[in-house]
């Protein structure tokens, strides 16, 4: 089906209207009047009227009672019989790992909480992916692999137990909460700055990790050595088909919150994800070489990134040759995280056909965040973003980055990360340089950043074919866009408190039309670069006199008041 005739929110109604849900509940509140790319019907799962309760096998929700082998045998039951909804009822059910099959719905009742057993020996070291690679790592809390019609609904709540399994930066903390961490044992960073719940979980971080996967061990012994330091993401669906999340709130995971990779036809609606604001690498949902997916009425308050497309690392990434693609995201909230809308950075197998509308971010170190580096490739494109509202955004806004470096964009600029401009060469471009490209941004309105924009493209490889429209931002500094093509900005208000509205480096074919700011900028547009090409400049606020325009940039830039 083609969706280019249907408007988005009939669309979403479509897809989730007839499994459990009022379009009272469903209906989202988007503006767009299409789907600018050809969109596949998601299909729901289809889950047989079969029921059966926890409770039937054993399972006790007193809170202490151990109940892996209660949701095994319901499972395995209702598997052998063709698949139903398994209920959880209201209670605290304390369990090891789930493993979902075909055709299984675990639905949590309303007053139902699944809360996971935080001894690391249940969970074994397994085959799976995480940042984009092929690793061992600890088995996930609820998972499904290579399953059909799967589905995790309700109004209950799934608690990861993380708090158990994640290492602590010193100041992240209050005094209060570090005495408490200190006193529930673990151990300590030999600078004492950091505390990490065991020996096995130290030994991993400081012998070699890059970022969180070990660049060192080769054999299943090596990896069983840091057991603990290779925490589990709570939620990993993998190459799975036809996958509902909907109503459940998911709360502090061990590492990441839901991971499906490799999946194709997933429906997000009306979930919550949660994770304290010091919670190391827990995103909210990092959706992975996915195709056909709908994310709607949902709210992430995390850790890191809230909601997160990759599509696998490096080589690994580019053998695997599976993009993100067809994605839909609509009425989404970020309260809290390293990036709302993100993209990356292991995007190696490419990101394309995507909508999002409707969103708020608040609180969020960066608003809309695309990041890569050299050695990565793949292809970001064919992305569409439309009516962000944002406030507080602790960095910028907007975000394009292919000079990524593996922190977030507060840790890198707290670090020493300089705003200095460098005339940096190019480099052969090849299958390792990424690329973004065809992005079409409008109706965005931020009150309250560090700085309104950054792009950063690669001299070698510029982020080009992008268009920022109609966009109201209010930051302490003005935009920078720096190695980059094809760029129209139209109706854009950057109201900035000092220095220069626009800055420019090395820009080529820039359109910026019907720009606004301060009218007392002692410089509203700065200019540097020796490849600048091809910039004209529409502004009411901006003139010759207010213009700083190094070198060759001043036979390049036209300045045209309004």
């Amino acid at each position: 089906m083609n969706f280019k005739d249907v408007t988005f929110s009939a669309m979403v109604v479509t897809l989730l209207t007839g499994w459990g849900c009022s379009p009272q509940m469903t209906e989202p509140t988007s503006s767009a009047e299409e789907v600018p790319f050809e969109m596949p019907t998601v299909l729901r799962p289809e889950i047989p009227a079969r029921r059966v309760s926890l409770s039937d096998f054993g399972g006790v929700g007193d809170g202490h009672h151990l109940n892996t082998q209660a949701f095994a045998a319901a499972i395995d039951t209702l598997a052998a019989r063709g698949g139903g909804r398994l209920t959880v009822p209201e209670g605290v059910w304390y369990t090891g790992p789930i493993v979902l099959k075909d055709n299984i719905e675990l639905h949590l009742t309303q007053n139902a909480m699944i809360v996971f057993d935080d001894d690391p020996s249940h969970y074994p070291l397994v085959e799976t992916t995480f940042e984009g690679l092929n690793t061992l790592r600890c088995q996930s809390p609820l998972s499904a692999r290579g399953a059909k019609n799967v589905a995790i609904t309700g109004r209950g709540v799934i608690d990861g137990n993380g708090d158990a399994w994640r290492a602590v930066k010193r100041d992240k903390l209050t005094d209060r909460e570090w005495r408490a961490k200190l006193a529930s044992g673990g151990v300590l960073s030999d600078d004492g700055r950091t505390w990490y719940p065991s020996e096995s979980y130290r030994f991993g971080a400081t012998t070699g990790a890059d970022q969180n996967v070990s660049t060192w061990a080769t054999t299943r012994e090596d990896f069983e050595r840091m057991h603990d330091f290779l925490r589990p993401v709570m939620v990993s669906l993998h190459h799975c088909e036809n996958v509902l999340l909907e109503g459940v709130t998911f709360q502090n995971s061990p590492c990441w919150n839901i991971h499906p990779a490799m999946c194709t036809n997933l429906t997000v609606h009306d979930i919550t994800v949660r994770c304290p604001d010091y919670a190391q690498n827990s995103d909210g949902i990092d959706i992975e070489s996915c195709r056909n997916v709908v994310v709607s009425d949902s709210r992430f308050d995390v850790g890191d990134d809230g909601i997160c497309i990759k599509s696998g690392k490096d080589e690994a990434g580019r053998k695997r040759g599976i993009p993100c693609e067809n994605i839909l995201v609509d009425n989404c909230i970020v309260f809290h995280g390293h990036g709302g809308f993100v993209v990356g950075s292991e995007m190696s197998g490419g990101v394309r056909n995507v909508l999002v509308t409707d969103c708020i971010f608040s609180g969020t170190d960066v608003g809309l965040r695309f990041k890569s580096t050299r050695g990565r490739g793949g292809v970001v494109e064919n992305i569409w973003i439309e009516n962000i509202t944002m406030n507080n955004i602790l960095q910028e806004p907007l975000l394009f980055d292919l000079f990524y470096g593996g922190k977030s964009a507060s840790e890198a600029f707290a670090e020493g990360g300089s705003d200095a401009v460098t005339d940096l060469e190019p480099k052969p471009v090849d299958e390792t340089t990424p690329a973004f490209r065809n992005i079409h941004i409008k109706n965005v309105w931020c009150r309250g950043a560090r700085r309104a924009m950054y792009f950063n493209g690669l001299p070698e490889m510029n982020v080009e074919h992008v268009t920022v429209e109609n966009t109201h931002i209010y930051a302490a500094t003005g935009a920078r866009i720096n190695e980059s093509s094809d760029v129209t900005l139209r109706d854009v208000q950057i109201i900035s408190r000092e220095g220069p509205a626009l800055m420019l480096n090395n820009v080529k074919s820039l359109r910026v039309e019907d720009f606004t700011c301060p009218e007392d900028l002692p410089t509203a547009l700065r200019v540097t670069g020796s490849r600048n090409r091809d910039v004209e400049i529409r502004s009411a606020q901006i003139s010759p006199e207010n213009a700083l325009l190094s070198g060759a940039a001043a036979q390049e830039v036209k300045i045209k008041q309004k």
